[in-house]
């Protein structure tokens, strides 16, 4: 998918809105739409990158400043007992939105396990 027609990109130009969080130079972070838990917040690079698979070194600071900012968020919306975070990748990786982006998702007893074991 292209940047003109990216989701992501449309919220990061300000062509859709989002119940926005953070926003800085590089990243931005907001609520997703359609939540899986009490607190699921999305943290996205500015940049468009369709997934971690095509990350390389020139996105290691922006990746950086991201894997700072997710504990930050999480503290902000009461996820004081833990969170998780998922990176879906491909689509194998179970990802929807070409566009690199971090869930984060916690709340009380709103996690099952990581996988189901079977």
């Amino acid at each position: 998918m292209s940047e003109q027609n990216c989701i992501f990109c449309k919220i990061v130009r300000g062509e859709l809105p989002s119940n926005k969080v953070y926003e800085d130079g590089d990243v931005m972070a907001f609520h997703d739409i359609r939540p899986l838990a009490p607190v699921h917040l999305l943290v996205i690079p500015k940049l468009h990158v369709a997934s971690l698979a095509e990350c390389t070194d020139e996105h290691q600071t922006v990746l950086g400043k991201i894997m700072v900012l997710v504990p930050k968020l999480a503290k902000e919306h009461g996820l004081n007992d833990g969170f998780r975070t998922i990176i879906n990748t491909g689509r194998v990786g179970g990802q929807e939105v070409y566009h690199l982006h971090v869930h984060i998702l916690g709340g009380p007893s709103a996690l099952g396990p990581m996988l189901r074991r079977d």
